[in-house]
């Protein structure tokens, strides 16, 4: 008999964590690789953040704090909603965790029964599907191809959802296509779960901030009749650069959000109280910084659009945010690498461009649609430069 739970029998390892430590190996071996795997900014951690870490650590603020987020925290949460997404919460219907993964964690496994279906376009952030069947849940894969930018059309949602949906998930701008739903978009959206009242909407906006093109970010919850069956997602990992810092937040309903915090009291408990305080002064301190930084990802994704587009047998959508392009290489599928090996589908196609040429990146697969890779350009134009000089003669070597 095996130790092993089955529920975790369920799920495999992430492929993007994978593919960033395979990566992180061959380098210690002594390989040259650029990693493109990994959605996480290259830019550091703004000193003024840094330094209300700092000043929290002096002033003995290393205890443990309430379950869910300190009070100033979840004050500075209440505020940026209303500032940026013009919408009002109360204390007790936000929830802080260690990062924005574990938030939607806890709320699947504080909400789903078994046999629950969860709705998930795909593509998708390779966790959704895994933490729903963790969760005892049901993922029931929306697939939207690239001919439709890779967002959902209303009426297939309408089709997909039956009396077991619980929730929908939305993410945009998207992991992994950098896809954006316009405010249209979004309502239209909304009118179809209008009619569906007991189905709930994960709202994952984690890549708020980087748009592209005066692109106007909406949140469901803010421009549809919905508010009290959405719970908005966000985190500062992304705009502020604090991947390590852990530290997401939800704003929602009160059961949900104290059923979340009946999940994180039996788990982690509270989230880092140093982490927590340079989170309030990443909330509520300079933001100028996002948009001079949104213009440089912005600058490279228009040269990594450009430079896969010039390689025969690939083609990318541009997107409107995100730090991620999608490109698809069904056309290579088929083809033998130098070393003679057939590349029967995108694994294939990523492995060997990982082996032959030492680039990182991952299958479209593994974020629930085939034929496709990702690239996530978060990383330094001249690494870009050299990973798309290589990409290219590896396609160029493919017969």
């Amino acid at each position: 008999m095996s130790i092993i739970s089955n529920n975790l029998k369920r799920i495999k390892q992430s492929p993007t964590i994978a593919v960033t430590q395979k990566a992180k190996e061959l380098k210690a071996s002594g390989k040259d690789i650029i990693g493109l795997g990994a959605g996480e900014p290259n830019f550091d951690t703004p000193d003024n953040i840094k330094k209300a870490a700092i000043k929290a650590i002096q002033d003995g603020d290393t205890k443990y704090t309430a379950v869910d987020g300190t009070p100033s925290l979840k004050k500075a949460i209440i505020k940026k909603f209303k500032r940026e997404n013009n919408l009002d919460y109360q204390l007790d219907q936000i929830t802080v965790g260690t990062g924005g993964k574990q938030v939607i964690y806890n709320a699947m496994m504080a909400t789903l029964n078994n046999g629950d279906e969860v709705v998930i376009p795909a593509p998708y952030w390779v966790s959704y599907p895994d933490i729903v069947l963790l969760a005892g849940g049901t993922p029931i894969i929306l697939e939207c191809n690239e001919k439709q930018g890779f967002k959902i059309k209303p009426t297939d949602l309408e089709k997909s959802i039956t009396k077991k949906t619980k929730w929908i998930i939305l993410n945009s701008p998207s992991n992994p296509t950098g896809a954006c739903y316009s405010e249209k978009e979004i309502r239209e959206i909304g009118k179809i779960l209008e009619k569906h009242p007991n189905v709930f909407i994960l709202s994952d906006d984690i890549y708020e901030h980087i748009t592209y093109e005066n692109f106007k970010f909406f949140t469901i919850a803010q421009i549809s009749n919905l508010k009290d069956r959405v719970l908005t997602m966000n985190g500062v990992s992304k705009a502020y650069s604090m991947t390590g810092w852990r530290i997401g937040y939800a704003a929602g309903p009160k059961d949900i959000i104290k059923a979340i915090a009946k999940i994180q009291s039996q788990s982690t408990t509270n989230p880092s109280s140093i982490s927590q305080a340079a989170a309030v002064e990443a909330l509520n301190g300079e933001q100028n910084f996002i948009q001079e930084r949104s213009k440089s990802f912005q600058d490279r994704r228009d040269f990594v659009v450009k430079a896969l587009n010039a390689i025969e047998g690939i083609n990318c959508l541009k997107p409107d945010g995100a730090f991620y392009v999608f490109p698809r290489c069904k056309d290579l599928i088929g083809k033998k690498d130098s070393n003679g090996k057939e590349i029967k589908n995108d694994t294939d196609f990523v492995q060997s461009l990982l082996e032959n040429n030492g680039i990182a990146v991952v299958q479209g697969s593994a974020f629930g649609l085939e034929g496709f890779f990702r690239i996530s350009y978060a990383t330094s134009m001249e690494n870009l430069k050299k990973a798309l000089e290589k990409i290219l003669i590896f396609c160029k070597s493919l017969k």
